[in-house]
């Protein structure tokens, strides 16, 4: 069976709708970036509610709790198989005060060392256009359902 997971997407209008995309931390995703960027979002078993997990994820991934109602986007599927359910909510957030939790591996690989990092280690705000270029492949079809519901397509 397929892994699943659950996000949200921030977005807010300023000339145009803008969408909050996180790229993953740690030495393997340093030096990637088209391709590489997200949804901020994590895994839930089976019998898990997808709207606390995503809740649960950004709060995990940038520091912030989102309380407002979100807007369903539904499900895509990526790639690797793994289905990814979104939601949307329009919100500002100051990506300079992100806050990220950590994980912990070894580095480099056979060393016998352990490192930390963040599980991202930035986010940025861009515009559907840009997003569409630097989001995983897979989750670009919830790019055009959030234009469709925030008026900007």
């Amino acid at each position: 069976m397929p892994s699943k997971s659950a996000g949200i997407i921030a977005y807010r209008k300023r000339h145009a709708i803008e969408v909050l995309l996180v790229h993953p931390g740690g030495p393997f995703w340093r030096n990637k970036d088209l391709g590489a960027w997200s949804i901020p979002k994590g895994e839930y078993a089976d019998g898990e509610d997808a709207e606390i997990t995503a809740r649960r994820e950004f709060a995990e991934e940038l520091g912030l709790a989102v309380t407002m109602p979100l807007i369903a986007l539904g499900q895509i599927r990526q790639r690797g198989g793994k289905i990814v359910t979104a939601f949307a909510a329009e919100l500002d957030i100051d990506v300079g005060s992100i806050r990220s939790n950590t994980f912990e591996i070894e580095w480099p690989p056979g060393s016998g060392k352990r490192q930390m990092f963040p599980e991202v280690d930035r986010a940025e705000w861009f515009t559907v256009e840009e997003a569409n270029q630097k989001i995983n492949a897979g989750q670009r079809p919830l790019l055009d359902r959030l234009a469709q519901v925030a008026g900007g397509g």
